[in-house]
């Protein structure tokens, strides 16, 4: 499908952070964070709003235009999984607990676990979140608001990354190119998450070569 595809600025933030709301409410991994549905009602928007703060300042948020999707991409330098130092003023895990939920500790510990095991080797195209609004699923929006940059990518020989929270959204990953690591994310007590990494894809040959 040919998807209208803007890429979104601050004034789209409120518009997005919603939509990963929506998206993500009942997703294994959030429904582990906030396991009352009442308060993951109340604070699950702004937990997932720094993760657009972060790709607004340092990425960049795919868009399509009629507001049904948007993906979140961060470019990782080799060496540097999150690009913050733990710790610091832009540790992210530290700061999704701060701004959602302060007395709960698994708002930090997920994104501790799955960045200790985030690939440093080489430089990579980082699929931070992809969502597409409950509404539309099933119409291929996801793939196709991914396929530009996966094409850029293959075009580049640049790899790309991203942490899968569901078996079934693994089985879509693989379909265009990503491979598990091998090694899942065990949230205490909780769901796995699958880490995937997607070797850049070489050029189909055409029939008459």
């Amino acid at each position: 499908m040919v998807l209208d595809i803007r890429r979104a600025g601050q004034a789209d933030r409120d518009a997005v952070a919603r939509l990963l709301d929506e998206a993500f409410r009942d997703d294994p991994v959030s429904s582990w964070v906030f396991p009352d549905p009442e308060h993951r009602a109340a604070v699950h928007g702004r937990f997932l709003g720094v993760f657009v703060d972060v790709a607004l300042a340092e990425g960049r948020i795919d868009y399509a235009a009629d507001g049904s999707a948007a993906a979140l991409w961060l470019r990782v330098p080799a060496g540097d999984p999150e690009g913050h130092d733990a710790g610091g003023e832009d540790d992210v895990p530290a700061r999704m607990r701060a701004v959602a939920d302060p007395d709960n500790e698994r708002c930090e510990l997920v994104g501790r676990l799955t960045g200790a095991v985030h690939p440093t080797a080489e430089e990579h195209e980082y699929l931070l979140m992809i969502a597409v609004a409950p509404g539309r699923q099933g119409e291929g929006l996801g793939t196709a608001l991914m396929r530009p940059v996966l094409e850029r990518c293959d075009r580049d020989g640049v790899p790309a990354y991203l942490e899968a929270s569901s078996e079934r959204s693994m089985r879509l990953y693989e379909r265009l190119g990503w491979e598990f690591t091998g090694e899942a994310v065990q949230l205490p007590e909780g769901p796995l998450m699958w880490p995937m990494w997607r070797k850049p894809q070489p050029a189909p040959t055409s029939p008459l070569a």
